[in-house]
């Protein structure tokens, strides 16, 4: 006899879980299907970024992922210390080299103090040096609360609370290929199967707005992949860098700068820019797609990015591919970093949900469709927050389907 499951949710990533999480939370009574097209959890967004934990100190005060940043960080944290998931309360500094930077850098304290951040603390060139005594700067802000956390870990232990309810289930190697309702039930086919769903929540990332329209729904939005190049330093060269090292971002965008994390499972990455990419799943600096490139560039929301960010865009290729350069930009905070100290690591991308005018949508969107939930785009701090989203999907979801 065939499953007929309430919540059958798409995509693997640490949002995904975290929504069937929080799901069986708020009703254990609730039969959830969670698929994943690759052959592992987080295999795209969740297990290429830099596995920092974010403290919600740039956003915008009282915007929503300001909101959950703060609620969901403290929440990963306990949830890590739970089920003993490696993470690390490191703290970080964010560091301004240059005058033109300090008002900016003002506004972020400003912000963090508006959305209680904890541990958060003006510091001086002094200060600066005394924590990372090999970075230079004018000014900066010391944030405790920050530290680095294995989110892939965070992932499968989510799935395995999810999956300890018999009910529940966890298919990896299934991609949606179709989406069909008929009489209140949803067909989800995969190549391997079909099963059955009353409702469905999207959570698939990269491939949000096409999922989207399997079902029928064509999102206002295009997901446009941007690729970040790490570099790592060397084992002679990581002495340099005892924590977590970021500039004053640049206000116009999503992007944090390249700056230097030491990761959780040892060594310190630095990077990463912010490339448009031609494969939204492509892991490398000459990765190609037709058919993601034909989408990006046939929507005139990507034409209008490209018109307005144009000097950013070039800027940012001009790191991909120059060492040199890309060193000038990692000394800024580390002037006595040397070419042999860094060596080329791995890449990360990042779904960027563009709207028809080139705008960037900047927090979270949802649409909703017939007894189906699309998440078109949960930016960062989206790990950081996975269980304060994932809890607020859930109650969305069961308000908006009427169940108790």
């Amino acid at each position: 006899m065939t499953t007929t499951y309430d919540f059958c949710i798409i995509g693997g990533g640490i949002v995904g879980l975290a929504t069937a999480y929080q799901l069986s939370q708020l009703n254990p009574q609730l039969k959830l299907l969670i698929l994943e097209k690759e052959s592992k959890l987080a295999a795209h967004q969740t297990g290429h970024n830099s596995g920092v934990i974010h403290s919600g100190i740039y956003y915008k005060p009282g915007s929503y992922k300001a909101v959950k940043c703060v609620q969901g960080r403290r929440a990963l944290v306990a949830f890590a210390k739970t089920h003993k998931v490696a993470y690390d309360l490191c703290g970080k500094i964010i560091v301004a080299t240059d005058v033109s930077e300090l008002n900016h850098l003002e506004k972020v304290y400003q912000h963090g103090l508006q959305n209680e951040v904890e541990d958060i603390e003006r510091i001086g060139p002094e200060t600066i040096q005394e924590i990372e005594p090999h970075c230079r700067g004018i000014a900066g802000i010391r944030v405790g609360c920050t530290g680095i956390i294995d989110y892939p870990g965070i992932t499968r232990a989510l799935a395995e609370r999810v999956q300890s309810l018999k009910t529940n289930k966890v298919v990896l190697n299934s991609e949606v290929q179709r989406i069909c309702l008929d009489a209140g039930i949803y067909t989800i086919s995969t190549l391997q199967q079909s099963f059955q769903s009353r409702h469905i929540i999207n959570t698939s990332g990269l491939q949000a707005d096409r999922t989207s329209l399997k079902a029928g729904q064509k999102s206002m939005a295009k997901i446009v992949g941007f690729r970040g190049d790490y570099y790592d330093l060397t084992p002679e060269a990581q002495h340099k860098v005892k924590h977590l090292i970021y500039p004053v971002p640049n206000p116009k965008f999503p992007f944090l700068g390249v700056h230097f994390t030491r990761m959780i499972d040892g060594g310190i990455e630095c990077g990463p820019n912010a490339v448009f990419v031609f494969d939204r799943e492509g892991y490398s600096k000459t990765a190609f797609n037709f058919k993601d490139t034909r989408d990006a560039l046939a929507f005139k929301g990507t034409w209008k990015f490209f018109a307005k960010h144009w000097k950013f865009g070039l800027d940012e290729y001009r790191g991909a591919f120059s060492k040199n350069y890309f060193l000038k930009r990692l000394q800024k905070l580390l002037p006595d970093l040397e070419h042999s100290d860094i060596i080329p690591s791995r890449c990360g991308i990042r779904a960027m949900a563009l709207g028809p005018e080139g705008e960037m949508l900047d927090d979270f969107h949802i649409e909703w469709g017939p007894q189906i939930m699309h998440i078109i785009n949960s930016p960062s701090p989206a790990a950081t927050a996975c269980l304060a989203y994932g809890e607020e999907i859930a109650r969305q979801a069961l308000l908006k389907f009427n169940i108790s």
